[in-house]
């Protein structure tokens, strides 16, 4: 069904990113494909969905890339998509339309599928994936978590006979997550083949057949079912895998803690111990289009806290943040840092807030610029030191949108701790992130709240959340 034979594929002239891929999944199979991130997982969907060549600058210097018989490159669009349906990291930029009824036609529409096949194909597809809640929606103003479901649907309502997903589970709760593992086990009952990129690996234990481990850009070992599974939580952490259960399995050596804490003494200097601060959150309420999101909120959290902020997708805990960040006004209720209370722009004055989509914050053209931009004090040394922690130092003349979606995720969190504000706010922040990468930016939260700061974190990621945070609150 799918063949790469002996590729090796370049974004840039002399820099290898895939070398010597050879794979092939056969009809109606689920393959895992894991690794660090930018180990060259996306890479790998993006030449099965025709992304590459046809999209992707870049260059397959040897090789080549089969769907059944047909040569990918050689295959127009339109053909690959009768196929081939994918879900991407960032499912905004698959969107075509404003309102979600109309993204769930337009696959369908271009094929030139009758309209009232069209209707009766949508009403199929939301009741199978139990997404109903989700039609004649304004897409713009659903959460993360709704927007990856809708992607999913509308790849669904294609019927492919392979599905390309790359984490797809990246903004969705738990609920939400099993659902997704229904609908998978749903389409591989179908005889459908199933091509996933994933850092969350737990869900998919009963799904898998096969996994196959990245390194560098290079396929490290193919792995059965029952040979991934039989992995020991020591060697999952050495290949930063995360955990194969629904909780926290902390497995950072003492030697690791050694090489994190030698690391962050620089950025222990910079960040400096400072007075105790206090957030107090009362009765807090945000309407959108009179229909209440938020409704009177109380809650508070103190410096030297890590407060998790968990719920539902959907249920307002990114407009909470934006809130707290002063970047939108509540309808009622107040905010108050250390008994006074601050309004929208004092608020901003206040905090820093690592968005879920974290495009929309990156700005400069390179990481080390990215890291300079809030604070043109911050010497030489301590930028290195954060970067190094999130291990970024080696991109540090890199464009950041040149990164992967793990390494821009990390980037933004780096220029958050370099920012230098009091409230530090962060939404979803190990989205796209392996195991190595979620404990560094888990120490570092850590290593900022003992420096006198105030976190919230809004997380599904029930790992994550267990080794971080010292409160939680469900909305």
């Amino acid at each position: 069904m799918i063949k790469i034979n002996h590729l090796t594929f370049e974004y840039k002239p002399n820099s290898e990113n895939l070398s010597n891929i050879d794979l092939k999944i056969k009809e109606g199979e689920c393959v895992l494909l894991c690794g660090k991130s930018g180990c060259g997982k996306t890479t790998v969907t993006r030449l099965i969905n025709g992304l590459i060549p046809h999209f992707t600058e870049g260059e397959i210097k040897v090789g080549e890339v089969y769907i059944g018989e047909d040569r990918v490159d050689n295959l127009e669009v339109y053909q690959l998509a009768e196929n081939v349906g994918s879900v991407f990291q960032n499912p905004k930029s698959q969107f075509f339309n404003l309102e979600s009824e109309a993204e769930l036609a337009f696959g369908l529409e271009n094929r030139g599928v009758k309209m009232e096949c069209i209707r009766e194909r949508i009403d199929e597809t939301t009741k199978a994936l139990n997404i109903e809640k989700l039609r004649s929606r304004d897409i713009f103003s659903m959460s993360a978590g709704e927007k990856q479901s809708l992607a999913f649907a509308c790849v669904y309502a294609m019927n492919p006979s392979i599905y390309v997903l790359d984490e797809p589970t990246a903004n969705l709760d738990y609920k939400s997550i099993q659902l997704l593992k229904k609908q998978m086990e749903s389409i591989k009952a179908e005889g459908k083949t199933i091509l996933i990129a994933e850092h969350r690996i737990y869900f998919l234990v009963d799904l898998i057949d096969r996994a196959v481990y990245m390194e560098d850009g290079v396929i490290k070992k193919i792995y059965s079912r029952d040979e991934f599974l039989a992995l020991n939580n020591e060697e999952r952490v050495l290949m930063g895998l995360r955990t194969i259960e629904n909780k926290s399995t902390i497995e950072l050596d003492e030697l690791k803690m050694q090489r994190l804490n030698e690391k962050s003494t620089k950025l222990r200097s910079y960040l400096n111990k400072e007075t105790i601060a206090e957030l107090d959150v009362r009765n807090l309420s945000f309407s959108y289009n009179q229909s209440n999101v938020l409704s009177n909120l109380s809650f508070k959290v103190a410096s030297g806290e890590v407060l998790g902020i968990m719920g539902r997708n959907g249920q307002g805990k990114t407009t909470l943040l934006r809130c707290l960040a002063g970047l939108i006004k509540e309808a009622s209720g107040e905010i108050l840092f250390n008994g006074k209370r601050v309004n929208t722009k004092e608020r901003n004055r206040l905090s820093y807030l690592i968005m879920q989509d974290v495009n929309h914050q990156l700005f400069c053209n390179s990481v080390w610029n990215e890291c300079s931009l809030h604070d043109r004090n911050i010497d030489d040394e301590t930028i290195e030191a954060v970067l190094s922690d999130f291990d970024l130092l080696r991109f540090k003349d890199s464009h950041p949108m040149a990164l992967s979606g793990g390494q821009k995720q990390r980037l933004a969190i780096a220029a958050g701790v370099l920012c230098g504000k009091k409230v530090l706010l962060f939404d979803e922040p190990t989205s796209g992130l392996d195991y190595q990468h979620m404990m560094a930016v888990s120490y570092t939260i850590k290593e900022l709240a003992k420096a006198g700061h105030i976190i919230i974190i809004v997380t599904h990621d029930m790992e994550f959340l267990e080794c971080t945070c010292t409160s939680r609150l469900e909305i």
